[in-house]
C-alpha cells in the first residue's frame, strides 16, 4: 500500500458512538434553520409559510396534522443526514472529489427538494411537478438549500 493510498479518507464515515450524536445533532441544526426559514422569513416574502406536513398528509392520506408533522421531522432530523453522510457525500468525493463544501451542501439541498417536490408531490401525492412552480416552490427551494448547508457544515464541526 503506497503512502498516498494510505492517507485517502474513506468515502464513508466510519460506524462509531459518535456518529450518532453527529447525526441528530445536524438534524436539529438543519431543522431549526429550515423551520425559521419556513414559518417565520417566507411568509414575509411570499405570503404564507411553507407547509411540509400538509404535503406529508397528502402523500400518506391521514388528517393527524401532529402526526405529519412527526414524520417530517424524523425524516429531517435524522433520516436526511444519515443521507447526506452515506449517499451525498460519497458520491460528491466519487465524482466530484474537488467540490467545496458549500457547493455539496448546495447540492444536497437541491436534491432533497427535488425529492420533496418532483418524487413526493408529484409521483407519489399526483399534485402537478414542482407544485407548478409557483412562489413556495422557490421559496422550498431555498428552505431546502439551507437545510442542505446546515447539515454539511455541522457534519464537518463533528469532525466527519
Amino acid at each position: 500500500m503506497t503512502m498516498m493510498e494510505m492517507q485517502k479518507p474513506s468515502i464513508f464515515p466510519t460506524i462509531e458512538p459518535g456518529l450518532g450524536k453527529t447525526i441528530i445533532v445536524s438534524g436539529l441544526a438543519a431543522d431549526i434553520a429550515w423551520e425559521i426559514w419556513a414559518r417565520l422569513i417566507t411568509p414575509l416574502l411570499v405570503g404564507g409559510p411553507l407547509e411540509p406536513a400538509a404535503l406529508v398528509q397528502t402523500v400518506f392520506g391521514f388528517n393527524n396534522l401532529l402526526l405529519a408533522e412527526a414524520i417530517h421531522a424524523t425524516v429531517g432530523i435524522v433520516f436526511y443526514p444519515i443521507g447526506y453522510l452515506f449517499i451525498a457525500r460519497p458520491l460528491q468525493r466519487i465524482v466530484f472529489p474537488q467540490l467545496p463544501l458549500l457547493l455539496t451542501g448546495i447540492g444536497f439541498g437541491a436534491g432533497l427538494w427535488v425529492f420533496a417536490l418532483f418524487v413526493m408531490a408529484h409521483l407519489v401525492a399526483g399534485l402537478p411537478p414542482f407544485l407548478g412552480f409557483i412562489p413556495l416552490t422557490w421559496a422550498s427551494l431555498a428552505g431546502h438549500i439551507i437545510f442542505g448547508v446546515t447539515v454539511a457544515y455541522t457534519i464537518r464541526a463533528f469532525g466527519r
